[in-house]
């Protein structure tokens, strides 16, 4: 699945594109919605999918400990 994230540039949706991935999660590491990220439906369920997968493998947090 091919995604245009504000950007013109085009990049596969998946578990190993981290640094695509990090652009939709917050600071606190939960999924922002499709409404803010204004992609379809069908990319917003690829995402969240693939964050899922990441966060089980262990690529992505499930909460960022990190201090603001």
């Amino acid at each position: 699945m091919i995604i245009a994230y504000i950007k013109p540039i085009l990049e596969i949706i998946d578990y190993k594109n981290i640094v695509l991935l990090r652009n939709f999660i917050n600071i606190q590491g939960k999924i922002i919605p499709r409404r803010l990220t204004k992609v379809t439906a069908k990319q917003h369920r690829l995402i969240s999918k693939s964050i899922r997968r990441a966060r089980f493998l262990g690529l992505l947090p499930f909460i960022n400990k990190e201090k603001y």
